[in-house]
C-alpha cells in the first residue's frame, strides 16, 4: 500500500497516513495493511465504522487477518481467542494480553492510520 504525507492541517506530532481506500474494505471485511513504520495492522469495517488493531494474536502470534470478524471483535484463526476491535482487549482464552489498537480517520473515501495506542 502506498502512504501519503501527513494529513494537511494535522499536528505533526500526531500525523495520520493513508493506508487504504474505503473500497478496499467493505463492511464486514478485514484487511491487513502496513503502518508507516512497517508494522502489520489489521483494519476491520464494522457496519461502516473502521477499526485498527495489531495484526498479531497476543497468544501465539497468529495473523489475525486470517481470522473472522464477529460483531465488533476479531477471532484468532489458531486458537479462537477473540479481541475487541475498539479496545484491543482479549475476550476469550487462551489469550490474556490485549493487542494494540491504532487511531483511524476516514478522510473522504480514504482510510488514514494514526498512532499506536497503548493496549487496554
Amino acid at each position: 500500500m502506498d502512504t501519503a504525507p501527513a494529513t494537511p492541517g494535522s499536528d505533526s506530532s500526531n500525523p495520520t497516513r493513508r493506508v487504504a481506500g474505503l473500497t478496499d474494505l467493505p463492511p464486514g471485511e478485514l484487511l491487513a495493511v502496513a503502518a508507516p513504520d512497517g508494522t502489520r495492522v489489521l483494519l476491520a469495517n464494522v457496519d461502516g465504522e473502521v477499526h485498527a488493531v495489531a495484526n498479531e494474536c497476543s497468544h501465539e502470534f497468529a495473523p489475525l487477518e486470517e481470522g473472522e470478524l464477529e460483531d465488533d471483535s476479531v477471532v484468532c484463526p489458531w486458537h479462537f481467542s477473540r479481541f475487541c476491535l475498539r479496545t484491543g482487549k482479549a475476550l476469550d482464552m487462551p489469550a490474556v494480553d490485549p493487542v494494540a489498537t491504532y487511531a483511524v480517520q476516514v478522510v473522504g473515501d480514504e482510510i488514514h492510520l494514526g498512532p499506536r495506542r497503548t493496549p487496554a
